[in-house]
């Protein structure tokens, strides 16, 4: 307690978060990595050793450069790094090529670039109402907020065992939706912009942040809501059913193969249902990437990760909303303790049957169908909640 007086005295808590985390993820460095990394060391030696013109169309691999522009570029400029590390790996013969020297440059890329995710986190916590903080460090909202970004077992797993770079595009996008809740229109549009030109996967976002910048920056006339009532309509909206509805996908954003929905953190530490719908989304959405890591030795590491995010979580938000009734309900509460009975029949009971052989697919099955209920119960009631709910603004003045 007397370290954490410290820090709040200094402030620099966020900077320790941040520390902290850096040096889990390097800590993780040795662990499973997917094909993905060869996927990406295909690409550093495309963009570095032939021409532009040839990018989209060299097949020596069957990993062949499926990005748009921008992240082939992003490629080009890690390679220039890459070949002070070895410059064998930018052969585009030398598939699978595989050296510690390329684990440390590609494991250590994504953690660099990890920076522009802090910075965006850093950002966002600048939009949080501090009006219910505590004296308390660790009970104010900015930082709940940061631990739930910062440490998020999604995104440990799915960048720095997994190996991808979803860090620095989740930081793209928290920094378009903080210039927005900061009423920086143009920049939040940039931004938007920008990460659709790293990452495709995002275009289905576009319609909201069509929406929003049609009412609250074009049409100025219309005397729109602040920039957080528009793109978190659950936070307040007046305006009708359609928007609310498009806007409401930047909540639900899901980074990848059912990761929880990273922006709705933003509304956890606002409010209570939000915060329950959020943790029901997270739990469930985190446990359906256990899959991606079926090595053993990563088993105990997926395992405790979890726990501890998601033990942080529950804690943090029942502590942050413990004046307000009970964030689970007794049939919510009875399926995240199914997490538990799930995870024990298909990592220790399932292999020693006699099915092991025969239906192999059967845990993923068992566990894609448990998290689709979850995910499906969340949307649900996070639909419930906008389209119902009365808009901040009548109900107490801000």
């Amino acid at each position: 307690m007397a370290a954490l007086g410290t820090v709040k005295g200094s402030g620099s808590w966020f900077s320790s978060l941040a520390l902290g985390v850096t040096l889990l993820k390097c800590l993780l460095i040795p662990t499973y990595h997917s094909t993905d990394f060869e996927v990406h060391r295909n690409w550093l030696a495309i963009t570095h050793s032939l021409p532009l013109s040839q990018w989209y169309y060299e097949a020596t691999s069957e990993w062949t450069l499926d990005y748009p522009p921008f992240f082939a570029w992003f490629e080009y400029v890690l390679s220039h790094v890459a070949k002070y590390f070895d410059q064998e790996m930018l052969n585009v013969h030398n598939l699978n090529y595989f050296n510690s020297r390329t684990l440390l440059f590609q494991r250590f890329s994504v953690i660099f670039t990890d920076v522009l995710f802090v910075y965006a986190v850093h950002e966002c916590c600048k939009c949080v109402d501090g009006r219910k903080a505590s004296k308390e460090l660790t009970e104010k909202p900015k930082f709940i907020l940061s631990v739930l970004l910062l440490w998020n077992f999604g995104l440990l797993i799915v960048d720095h065992i997994h190996f991808q770079y979803n860090g620095f595009l989740s930081g793209l996008m928290l920094l378009s939706i903080a210039r927005l809740f900061q009423k920086r229109h143009m920049e939040g549009a940039f931004f938007f912009a920008v990460l659709l030109h790293f990452k495709h996967i995002y275009v289905y976002v576009a319609p909201a942040y069509g929406i929003y910048l049609l009412r609250s920056y074009c049409f100025t006339a219309s005397k729109p809501e602040p920039a957080a009532s528009s793109l978190f309509p659950a936070l307040s909206f007046q305006e009708g059913p359609l928007p609310c509805i498009l806007g409401s996908k930047l909540l639900g954003f899901v980074q990848c193969c059912g990761q929880s929905a990273i922006h709705h953190r933003l509304l956890s530490v606002e409010k209570a249902g939000d915060a329950s719908i959020f943790l029901i989304l997270t739990t469930t959405g985190h446990y359906s990437l256990f899959p991606l890591l079926f090595t053993t030795p990563e088993l105990p590491i997926k395992i405790l990760l979890m726990l501890l995010f998601t033990i942080y979580s529950i804690s943090s938000l029942m502590m942050l909303f413990r004046k307000e009734k009970p964030l689970f309900n007794w049939m919510e509460t009875f399926y995240l303790l199914g997490l538990a009975p799930l995870e024990v029949c298909c990592e220790f009971v399932f292999p020693f049957t006699s099915w092991r052989l025969k239906y192999p697919f059967i845990p993923l099955l068992m566990t894609s169908v448990y998290c689709a209920v979850g995910v499906t119960y969340a949307w649900f009631r996070l639909y419930v909640s906008m389209l119902t709910g009365p808009p901040v603004g009548k109900t107490k003045k801000q």
